[in-house]
């Protein structure tokens, strides 16, 4: 594999964020809009944007489904030659350049955006090369691996100055989370006290026998950065549910492809946590992580597990962050899952379903301010569901080249929070942690698992810098 030669170069000045006001109704309850709804959908439906789609399962087609009014999809690149040509035929009539190799795409000073849906293990390579090719990404969550992954992903992105959306869609459902955090950013709840994250376990899958590969699935590629391993599948009992398998979807419970329920919905509702505190002014990062987790394998002292025929994610656990001024974060699998937000006047609680609380109620005599969308939505807002107006928000970012609502630093803010945990749950031992320096206080063998090598040919490849 060779390197570019040449440096792509940064991005000229961004422009000077747009400020508007948002009309807002009483308590937020009716729609807002920096525009109106016409003039903004006329606004990103101007010329479509050619977009490049690496990885074209379930993520992507959701996704791309949401925004295909916006967007011209013109290559797509899969592992699996039957996720890639269904994709192809349902967005791009069969007119998509279908690739095996995503650089193809990135190669192409055609295609402005790309759309990176893969398994979380091949996440931080290409969207990282992405970034160096001049690229704009949309990029699902979680986005890294490790944390070492997420330093590596701002250090390219601080360079390239690219604009790139993490696929959290919460941070644009505005009448439920957008909402919540513009009540904790109007002092409604007072100073934050504790907040818990509960995201729900995951099931055991038993052993997995090792099967014959499909015919349509490159399964060296489909590994790329991660160890070699057999490829195992379990169809489901009586044709029913998911097959068990370390492939398609179920990679999220194992270790070597993702971080579990930790990171999976951690992304989602850690997150939200983590935007919460920020706004309330806990401008530090935690200092210590505490608690258990139980996994359906045993791990050794290196926190590798033993046993590599089943899922090895945490199917339960409980954390706590403790913060300085004595704040903590709560990460765990057993209540109701949302976001739980306890503040010295009060407390609510969020999900994708509802927002209930004291603070809530009260917006019916006591509204928010006109602007108090505006203080805390980067970018421009439109009346979609979450995941349409959060391909809005990404697509008005990039002609503006503003910082969209789910940025690369806030993010790995809080999923660093996720990836901590889950070194914690394997090494079964609570964690000091230097938040400034991202690292993991007198724990050698804790500090190792904050990255994790790559496999030979499926190395990161970033320019080499001419002098």
């Amino acid at each position: 594999m060779s390197q570019s030669q040449s440096k792509s170069q940064p991005l000229s000045q961004r422009r000077q964020f747009l400020k508007t006001t948002a009309v807002v109704g009483a308590g937020l309850s009716t729609p807002y809009f920096f525009s109106t709804q016409r003039t903004l959908a006329d606004e990103i439906k101007k010329d479509k944007m050619a977009i490049g789609v690496i990885g074209a399962g379930g993520m992507a087609t959701g996704n791309i489904r949401s925004a295909q009014e916006w967007l011209n999809v013109v290559a797509v690149c899969d592992a699996d030659a039957k996720h890639a040509e269904q994709f192809n035929h349902r967005f791009a009539d069969g007119k998509a350049d279908v690739q095996t190799d995503y650089r193809a795409m990135l190669d192409d000073d055609a295609i402005k955006i790309i759309h990176i849906g893969t398994p979380d293990h091949w996440h931080t390579k290409p969207l990282i090369e992405a970034m160096y090719a001049g690229k704009d990404v949309y990029c699902e969550k979680p986005l890294t691996l490790t944390i070492d992954e997420g330093k590596q992903i701002r250090a390219a992105q601080k360079e390239t100055g690219r604009i790139v959306q993490v696929g959290t869609q919460q941070r644009s459902q505005y009448n439920l989370f957008v909402k919540a955090m513009a009540i904790v950013n109007e002092g409604r709840l007072g100073k934050i006290k504790r907040i818990q994250a509960a995201i729900g376990g995951s099931g055991p899958s038993g052993p997995i026998p090792v099967v014959a590969v499909p015919s349509e699935l490159d399964w060296d590629r489909w590994l790329g950065p991660a160890p070699m391993a057999p490829y195992r599948f379990k169809p489901p009992i009586n044709g029913k549910g998911r097959p068990k398998t370390n492939g398609h979807y179920e990679f999220r419970w194992w270790y070597q492809y993702s971080g579990g329920r930790l990171t999976d919905w951690g992304a989602h509702h850690v997150d939200i946590s983590n935007w919460a505190l920020k706004l309330n002014g806990q401008t530090e990062g935690p200092m210590s992580i505490s608690g258990k987790a139980n996994h359906p394998v045993e791990f050794d002292e290196l926190g590798n597990p033993k046993q590599d025929d089943r899922y090895n994610t945490a199917n339960s656990f409980l954390f706590t962050l403790q913060y300085p001024g004595g704040t903590e974060m709560v990460i765990r699998n057993d209540t109701d899952n949302g976001v739980l937000i306890e503040g010295d006047k009060g407390r609510i609680f969020v999900n994708r379903k509802k927002l209930v609380g004291a603070p809530v109620e009260q917006l019916v005599d006591n509204p928010l301010p006109e602007d108090a969308i505006s203080k805390v939505y980067k970018g421009l807002p439109i009346q979609f569901d979450a995941r349409k107006a959060h391909w809005a928000n990404f697509l008005h970012c990039v002609r503006e080249q503003v910082e969209p609502i789910s940025d690369v630093h806030s993010h790995m803010e809080g999923l660093n929070l996720c990836h901590l945990a889950g070194i914690s749950g394997r090494l079964g031992r609570d964690l000091k942690w230097d938040a400034e320096n991202e690292s993991i206080v007198g724990d050698e063998q804790a500090n190792r698992m904050l990255a994790r090598p790559y496999r030979e040919g499926y190395e990161i490849e970033v320019p080499v810098t001419v002098s």
